[in-house]
């Protein structure tokens, strides 16, 4: 199987992350280059046993899942290194940020505050959604 330039090179080349050519992670083996087109020696065995085969494929996507595992995490505890996890309760008082989307006629122009008054917060849905005490001149 001869593959376009292009493609040929990204699929020899070895991921960041998993340290393994895409074509690897998918068949076990990267594509045949020009220099495995050489004749080879009678004794070498071009096909093996298919459930060694499927076992070593099992284990190269274990091996890679993990590598992707590790590196989002690594990832994860760069990119949240500074960050504080900020959770509310119920009953709390929250500035709200209005969208011009969703609250046209509080925010028709860019000069228009983007922040309203402190809210009170109702529900706790989760750690980054609230249920929001709104007049009803907000339209929600």
């Amino acid at each position: 199987m001869l593959l376009p330039h292009g493609e040929f090179a990204y699929n020899r080349e070895p991921s960041k992350a998993t340290s393994l050519s895409p074509f690897k992670v998918l068949y076990g083996l990267n594509p045949p280059s020009p220099l495995d087109l050489t004749a080879r020696p009678l004794d070498q065995k071009l096909s093996g046993d298919v459930a060694s085969r499927v076992e070593k494929i099992k284990k190269i996507h274990e091996l890679v899942r993990s590598k992707i595992e590790n590196t989002n995490e690594a990832y994860q505890a760069q990119a949240n290194k500074h960050k504080k996890k900020m959770v509310f309760q119920p009953g709390d008082l929250r500035w709200i940020h209005l969208r011009k989307e969703r609250f046209s006629s509080k925010r028709k122009n860019k000069l228009m505050p983007s922040t309203d008054s402190p809210f009170e917060l109702l529900e706790c849905i989760n750690d980054n959604a609230y249920r929001v005490d709104l007049p009803g001149d907000y339209g929600v």
